[in-house]
């Protein structure tokens, strides 16, 4: 029943990797971005307070020294040793500036413990500073954190669900100072591809040129394509109109074949474009099953003898029925799908089956394994 489970799963996924690949057109927006405009992301080192009894103890020092170094702001004198504190945990805050952003916006941010708290869950940030890599201050965070998980502790026993470790405080964040983006120059943009291949960049020209005079797009590498903007647009606000009609263009972006590969989780993953040339598989398996039964021996009634415990073992061995398929090189991924669903194997053995492919030179496409 398992394997007959992640037969149909697989089926699933490589299904659903068709479906995408039929869809074809893809906005230039999703594809690309314009260069010179990027967010910016920034990291602090807070304190998180509230917590019921699950925060750092007396070996996180840096908390100690943090929890000090605080009060002495608000006129309170206290000496580390005399602290005893479960209720406080260090944090690192990280957060992500997205692009356009302006003084008086706010955005999430994610907070992690940094010492040996065992849970974060109820806790609220003290107001934190958030610094770039230039080391100015461009946001501050405070809040309520909101854990997705749950941890109880009850006489040495626990229940946990998801992590409660990490945390995010949605809208925590204060945006103190916009970040300088690249400015527009009147008369060219660039884009770039989120992923680089010299055929998606050419369809990209190809697309602007289209609908613009011939020559306003040149693809000059397998990433970046140069756009000459038209007398029209070069007029303040124009400019604007002139980059969203381009980022509303739709283009089929070229796929590289690939096969990905998890093996800590068994997930196969396969591209539309991959095909199989003639090969012949055949799968099996040797299954050895070892078994220990502990055997008794008695003394007999008065006798001076010992009792003596022995094990007794068992080996048996046997071979799964193998089954040979042959390929006549599959165009798609229903008919790998077809194929390796014949032989009824399990997702991990298909992780195999591919790594055999490839060397015998029979897949026609990169093989990743992450």
């Amino acid at each position: 029943m398992k394997t007959i489970l992640h037969a149909v799963l697989f089926c699933a996924v490589l299904a659903l990797g068709t479906i995408a690949g039929v869809r074809g057109a893809t906005r230039v927006k999703d594809i690309a971005y314009v260069q010179g405009i990027r967010g910016r992301q920034l990291i602090g080192y807070g304190l998180l307070v509230g917590l019921n009894g699950t925060g750092d103890t007396q070996r996180s020092t840096f908390t100690l020294q943090s929890m000090t170094s605080m009060l002495k702001r608000f006129g309170v004198t206290v000496s580390q040793n005399d602290m005893r504190l479960r209720n406080v945990a260090a944090v690192m805050v990280t957060a992500f500036i997205p692009s356009f952003a302006k003084e008086g916006g706010t955005f999430d941010v994610i907070v992690s413990s940094l010492g040996d708290a065992t849970s974060i869950q109820g806790g609220t940030l003290l107001m934190t500073p958030l610094t770039g890599m230039d080391g100015e201050v461009y946001a501050t965070a405070q809040g309520p954190v909101s854990v997705g998980g749950m941890s109880v502790r009850a006489n040495g026993n626990e229940v946990r669900r998801n992590h409660t470790a990490a945390g995010r405080i949605p809208g925590g964040a204060l945006l103190e100072r916009a970040v300088n983006q690249g400015a527009f120059r009147d008369s060219s943009v660039s884009l770039v591809l989120l992923r680089p291949d010299y055929t998606t960049a050419k369809r990209v020209a190809e697309a602007v040129n289209g609908k613009f005079p011939a020559q306003t797009a040149i693809a000059s590498d397998g990433s970046t394509i140069d756009l000459k903007v038209p007398s029209d647009y070069r007029i303040p606000g124009k400019l604007v109109d002139f980059v969203s009609q381009i980022e509303l263009l739709e283009i089929t972006p070229d796929v590289a074949a690939k096969v990905v590969i998890n093996e800590r989780t068994g997930t196969v993953v396969v591209g539309g474009n991959v095909t199989i040339m003639p090969v012949a598989i055949s799968h099996g398996g040797l299954n050895i099953e070892v078994q220990s039964v502990p055997v008794v021996s008695q003394p007999l009634p008065y006798s001076k003898g010992e009792t003596v415990s022995t094990q007794q073992t068992t080996v048996t061995a046997s071979a799964d029925s193998s089954t040979m398929v042959a390929l006549n090189g599959a165009a798609t991924v229903q008919d790998i799908a077809k194929a390796l669903n014949a032989l009824k194997v399990a997702p991990r053995d298909i992780i195999a089956i591919f790594q055999a492919i490839k060397e015998a030179g029979a897949l026609a496409a990169e093989l990743v394994i992450i």
